[in-house]
């Protein structure tokens, strides 16, 4: 094998990429000083993220030392299967989960079916609604089929005490992905959401609904937003609400935006200062409707969120051209290109378009190939 060379790193950001990309090119990787200084070591959600990558793989290694500033990780094979549990704890929500387990599950031996218990909805993280809506639908692009994708939200779980549950298949991949060109993003023809609340009053849904399409209804007619309020066992053990909706374009891009308003019981919760401040359900309303018409503004194929998702897409390709259309970088997104260049030794060639101030991205795929279903 040629990439039998330990990756030094160091530092925490973007780990959970890193493991993602360490796994798929199967790049041994030890990571130094992971946060030094303050509270030192990895987080909960970050060795959870670990378990979880070794529940879906054979023969991975994973040495974290006493205080867990150093870490050596050793990937093994991506196996998949099915009947899978996982409790994603109450650091982060599920959907930090989901796309590690959505882009390892396509280069799987086997389909993977896989049973995420914690927070569905929560203010750091898209929720499962957006990933049931829009990211699973981007996969297409790529030729992934639609048949074995599934996201099924059993109970939902707001922060601080979670307590809901999802359940994931991924089919995997025959051999690659497919090279896309996609940079036409069409005219806005619909807009479609759903608004979620538990342990709390069912009309709170409703003046979510009305405030968010007091707002899109100045613009186009067809809005559908429905509801779904989850009482007892389905409404896992804390009080929220939220809402998630999606625009769909005439070339059939999704663009999405969700909010999420929780209680903080302090005293389950020592950590007073990450309380959020509660907003009015109408106010949220008005709140994600203006984010979505943000991001409707901003333009290109994908929201701000799903850049650097499809930018690890994109780079996973066969060797061939890909061409994508997005609107600002964000942060995350840049980083995402950073580390596709050091682990897949993709590059991409960045245009922005001073008219329409969109930025197009061009790249050759790595041709990263399903080996795993091959061995079987």
């Amino acid at each position: 094998m040629g990439r039998d060379k330990t990756r030094r790193l160091s530092g925490s950001r973007h780990f959970r990429q890193r493991m993602v990309l360490a796994t798929l090119t199967s790049t041994p990787v030890t990571i130094v000083d992971i946060r030094a200084d303050g509270t030192p070591g990895l987080r909960e959600h970050e060795v959870s993220l670990l378990r979880l990558l070794d529940k879906i793989s054979d023969h991975s290694d994973i040495e974290i030392n006493e205080t867990g500033t150093k870490l050596r990780y050793k990937p093994g094979v991506i196996i998949g299967g099915k009947d899978l549990e996982h409790d994603c704890g109450l650091q982060r929500g599920i959907g930090y989960f989901l796309e590690p387990l959505i882009l390892l599950g396509l280069f799987g031996r086997s389909p993977l079916s896989i049973r995420l218990k914690g927070i569905t909805n929560d203010t750091k993280d898209p929720s499962v609604d957006t990933f049931r809506m829009v990211t699973l639908h981007m996969l297409k692009h790529f030729g992934v089929p639609l048949e074995g994708l599934e996201l099924k939200i059993e109970s939902r779980g707001a922060p601080p005490l979670g307590g809901g549950e999802v359940l994931l298949r991924v089919p995997n991949i025959n051999s690659t992905l497919t090279a896309v060109n996609w940079v036409d993003e069409g005219m806005v023809k619909r807009i479609r959401g759903v608004t979620f609340s538990t342990r709390v009053s069912p009309q709170i849904e409703n003046r979510i609904l009305y405030a968010a399409r007091g707002l899109f209804n100045k613009f186009i007619p067809d809005v559908h937003i429905f509801t779904d309020h989850r009482s007892g066992a389905s409404g896992g053990r804390s009080a929220g609400y939220g809402v998630s909706v999606v625009a769909e374009t005439t070339t059939g891009c999704l663009i999405s935006a969700d909010a999420t308003v929780s209680h903080t019981n302090v005293d389950e919760l020592s950590t007073e200062s990450e309380k959020p401040e509660l907003m009015s359900p109408e106010d949220l309303g008005e709140q994600v409707a203006s984010m979505l018409l943000e991001e409707v503004a901003q333009g290109g194929v994908v929201d701000s969120t799903h850049q650097g998702l499809l930018f690890m897409l994109c780079a996973l390709c066969p060797p061939d051209v890909s061409k994508v259309r997005v609107g600002q970088l964000t942060p995350y997104a840049i980083e995402t290109l950073r580390n596709i260049r050091d682990f897949l030794d993709v590059k991409f060639i960045i245009k922005p378009d001073p008219n329409s101030n969109t930025v197009t991205l061009k790249c050759v795929g790595a041709g990263v190939k399903n080996l795993a279903r091959k061995i079987s």
